[in-house]
């Protein structure tokens, strides 16, 4: 049997390449998508080195594009959704319409098709929620005004996105019979044909899909196989996805929209989120690793200025119109900026975007470079802006929940802070406050944050590895800090950063093999708790032998 591939070494130049450049944007403090690109074009055909197979590379990428749906439609909130309505959706809609016509109008001056024009125009249009969400969770602005604003209007900008990339084929086929000479019925035909399949797919979805997929799942968890649950999910994911394209020949990503949006209204989300993220994290990269390999450099020295203008609308553009817009719905200027310089910039989806409609032919292929070149420099601006436009604010205005968040962080003096909600913090929690004890949970997880907070708990949303979440929660003044994350070596981290603000503090975490049990021990936690270890202590306890 040969030791190599086509099938292999792309999988694992692409994987490889990607971890190393992705290593260094994130050094770099710059988002790793930059990196995974960067590794694209190392790979591909357009500079010196190995050359992977572009059409598997193309194929793996289906599937990333599948999981990466799926993903966006698992966290789809239609709770964040409606709690900013008023502004996030005429806002979104607004601001698309404004970047389209941008778009548009750079297309025309470049010779470009209408329908590529208006590609081009979209693509340029929708933020990165993946850039986005770090920019927030980074100035920790994800629970306030600003930022439940922000996610709104992303989730907007997602919803259309979607339309397009369900609409795009049909118009492009609409477009084709135009120039044929076709009639008007060979016109509208295919764009009616492609909504009404789209309805069939939506009515079976929603009256079958929304009962047979939390059905058997729920009878998969009762088999108690987590193997079985994680391949379920994933079964669902490609299953419905391929069916939808099969069966109504819609896009494989609404396929995968609408199996992650039924998905994420069952009680299972959050477990699907966490058994497949894994997967959907791999195959995402290989996406972004094969977008990088259409990409040709020579567009940088070849077509300067267009590359210049294309930064400029999805930097400055963009920005404008958000500004207006939000100021006009007469909110605060800090909100107006934040909003703004969270969405000068562009990513996954325009990348699906322009490679689709490279494929259907209606966008050129030196469209397609700008977005992906625009997208790295914007990308590449984006962190540097936010960070000028946090630190620019002298006098910032904290909104009510900013003060009600900072306010539960600070129990008081000896309290005893709690890094993770999940099932075992969960039971610490319960028990700290049946015995009313002051406690603070630090957790970075939306839904468990909401939950925490329903339940009447102190809660900091965050990374308990950065020292800002641990210094809120009041590491200085804590007596114990209880490490419930399930990853031993991560609890090891965050001992090392709380230790280094506070050395009194007393360490109690949570391992899961004696490997982590050694790891944490050679750092210096005095106690481990090891969850096997108990549960046989226990049961020896109980039958006689301990």
């Amino acid at each position: 049997m040969p030791h190599h591939t086509p099938l292999i070494g792309t999988i694992v130049a692409g994987l490889v390449v990607a971890f190393i450049m992705g290593a260094i944007a994130h050094r770099l403090k710059l988002s790793p998508l930059v990196g995974y690109l960067v590794a694209g074009i190392m790979v591909g055909p357009f500079t010196p080195g190995f050359v992977a197979d572009a059409g598997l590379a193309n194929e793996l990428a289906e599937i990333g594009v599948i999981l990466l749906m799926f993903g966006v439609g698992l966290h789809f909130s239609m709770k964040d959704l409606l709690s900013v309505k008023y502004i996030a959706i005429p806002g979104a809609l607004v601001q698309i319409a404004v970047a389209t016509l941008l778009g548009m109008g750079l297309s025309q001056i470049m010779g470009w098709p209408l329908l590529g024009g208006v590609v081009f125009g979209l693509a340029l249009s929708v933020a990165s929620t993946v850039v986005l969400l770090r920019a927030l969770q980074g100035a920790n602005l994800v629970e306030t005004r600003r930022g439940r604003i922000a996610v709104g209007w992303l989730i907007v900008e997602d919803l259309v996105m979607v339309l397009a990339l369900v609409l795009l084929p049909a118009l492009a086929n609409v477009m084709n019979s135009a120039d044929a000479g076709g009639g008007a019925g060979a016109l509208i035909a295919p764009l009616v044909g492609t909504l009404l399949k789209v309805a069939g797919f939506v009515a079976l979805m929603l009256i079958v899909g929304r009962r047979v997929i939390p059905w058997a799942l729920h009878w998969v968890v009762h088999t108690g196989s987590r193997e079985l649950f994680r391949l379920a999910v994933l079964a669902i994911a490609l299953g419905v996805a391929f069916g939808a394209a099969y069966a109504f020949d819609v896009s494989f990503a609404l396929g995968a929209f609408f199996a992650g949006m039924i998905l994420g209204e069952t009680p299972l989300s959050r477990r699907a989120t966490e058994e497949t993220l894994p997967l959907r994290d791999a195959f995402a990269v290989l996406f972004f690793v094969s977008v990088g390999m259409l990409f040709n450099p020579s567009v940088l020295w070849e077509q300067p200025l267009p590359l210049l203008a294309t930064v400029a609308i999805i930097v400055v553009g963009k920005s404008i119109a958000a500004f207006a817009i939000v100021r006009l719905f007469r909110y605060p200027g800090d909100t107006a900026l934040t909003i703004a310089v969270s969405l000068a910039q562009i990513g996954e989806f325009s990348f699906i975007l322009a490679t689709l409609g490279t494929g259907l032919g209606v966008l050129p292929a030196d469209a397609r470079d700008l977005i992906l070149a625009g997208a790295i420099v914007s990308i590449f601006l984006n962190p540097i802006l936010f960070s000028m436009v946090v630190r620019g604010r002298k006098q910032e205005e904290k909104d009510e929940e900013d003060a009600r968040v900072a306010a539960a962080a600070a129990p008081g003096i000896g309290h005893v802070i709690l890094v993770g909600y999940g099932r075992v913090g969960k039971l610490i929690a319960d028990r700290l406050t049946q015995r009313q004890v002051a406690f603070t949970i630090i957790e970075d997880d939306g839904d468990r944050v909401d939950e925490a907070k329903e339940a009447g708990m102190s809660v900091v949303r965050g990374n308990a590895l950065e020292d800002k979440y641990l210094l809120k929660a009041g590491i200085r003044e804590a007596r114990h800090l209880l490490i419930a994350v399930p990853e031993g070596f991560e609890g090891g981290a965050i001992h090392e950063h709380a230790r280094h603000l506070n050395d009194n503090l007393q360490v109690i975490a949570r391992a899961h093999s004696d490997a982590e049990v050694a790891h944490l021990e050679t750092l210096g936690v005095a106690h481990i708790v090891m969850g096997e270890r108990e549960l046989a202590g226990r049961m020896l306890t109980l039958c006689g032998a301990g």
